[in-house]
């Protein structure tokens, strides 16, 4: 056979690429892969400002309304209302906020109050943000024992945020 046989031959003889394998591949991993990714959760908190001012505040609201207050300060946190005042200070315990003691008394607020749903946070300037997040969580729901399962009971989820006096 002469050289110029052989080329045309191996002209013609190009094989063909199998990528049945590949594609058999491809099929499998593309839904695992899609099935077992994790989609964040995006998880927001609406918080309202408290009135810019006393006059607009009485305007908005009727008279003798009571609002609870939380006043978040370094050494204390103090439980107040619109109208009779201070509820009860609560010191710090082992160096850190109390928080314990602040959800057990707003569960009896909201005992007292059922259809209550709004509260405000009142900081200091220097307040850690993670002070603020766990006063936050506190005030916004509790976790009870119910039937030997943990329930999580909504306690004041209308939170505003302001400064405090």
């Amino acid at each position: 056979m002469s050289v110029r046989a052989r080329v045309r031959r191996a002209r013609r003889d190009v094989p063909e690429l199998d990528i049945t394998a590949f594609m058999n591949l491809m099929v499998v991993l593309v839904p695992f892969l899609l099935l077992s990714a994790v989609f964040s959760n995006l998880a927001i908190l609406e918080l309202n400002l408290p009135p810019d001012n006393q006059q607009q505040a009485d305007k908005d609201k009727p008279k003798k309304e009571r609002n609870f207050e939380v006043i978040v300060r370094k050494d204390s946190l103090v439980v107040a209302d619109t109208l009779g005042g201070v509820i009860k200070r609560i010191k710090l315990k082992d160096g850190k906020q109390d928080f314990k003691a602040l959800s057990d008394l707003l569960i009896a607020i909201k005992l007292k109050y059922p259809k209550k749903e709004n509260i405000s946070l009142l900081l200091e300037p220097e307040t850690p943000y993670d002070t603020l997040v766990q006063v936050m969580d506190t005030v916004r729901e509790v976790k009870v024992l119910e039937v030997a399962s943990v329930v999580r009971k909504e306690l004041f989820p209308q939170i505003a945020i302001g400064d405090a006096p």
